[in-house]
């Protein structure tokens, strides 16, 4: 699975972008013929099915591998989440083309309910991307802003995961954090 602060930093700096998502993802992936028929002759999955353990990598694999010399250059492709991104706006329908040749060509479809084109500025994993450089969402903070104080370990641990997604944009937060230690520690604390 790729790095995700790898993939949003290289998303962002583009003029302009298109933010798609695969429709329905994991089942445009087909199943091995021989890996099909059921020893009980009950149900035969002719395409990947969610809930697999490893589905997302293979899943990404899939992606990688129909991607692959356009990775980089001006796609980043996360599981089922792709931008397609332009350092010009004169570039950007000819990358538009080949991503979507790409997809043609292997079956992929998008959900053009989820798609985003031509736009400056956009979400990607959960970020604000766009030509300047990575933001975080509002929603996030907002929401971390909102949480009650912790009351128990588990709510702690709760709120300092919640924090830690923003790690990037706070500096020294383990020097920060450091004082909830002991009690991160402490048995019996629920």
């Amino acid at each position: 699975m790729p790095i995700t602060e790898t993939m949003i930093d290289a998303a962002a700096g583009n003029e302009i972008m298109s933010l798609l998502d695969g429709y329905s993802g994991y089942n445009q992936i087909y199943i091995a013929a021989n890996d099909c028929p059921c020893a009980l002759g009950v149900y035969e999955w002719v395409m990947m099915p969610f809930g697999l353990k490893n589905i997302g990598a293979t899943y990404q694999r899939a992606m990688n591998l129909i991607f692959h010399d356009l990775i980089g250059k001006f796609v980043q492709v996360y599981i089922d989440d792709i931008i397609v991104g332009s350092k010009q706006k004169e570039d950007h329908l000819y990358h538009l083309k080949l991503s979507f040749e790409r997809m043609r060509k292997h079956g992929l479809k998008m959900n053009p309910l989820k798609c985003a084109f031509g736009v400056t500025t956009g979400e990607f994993l959960g970020f604000v991307i766009h030509q300047k450089g990575i933001e975080v969402d509002r929603n996030k903070t907002k929401a971390i802003m909102e949480t009650k104080p912790p009351s128990n370990k588990k709510e702690l641990q709760s709120l300092l995961g919640k924090v830690n997604f923003l790690r990037r944009f706070i500096s020294n937060l383990s020097g920060k954090t450091k004082v909830f230690s002991p009690l991160l520690r402490m048995k019996n604390r629920n």
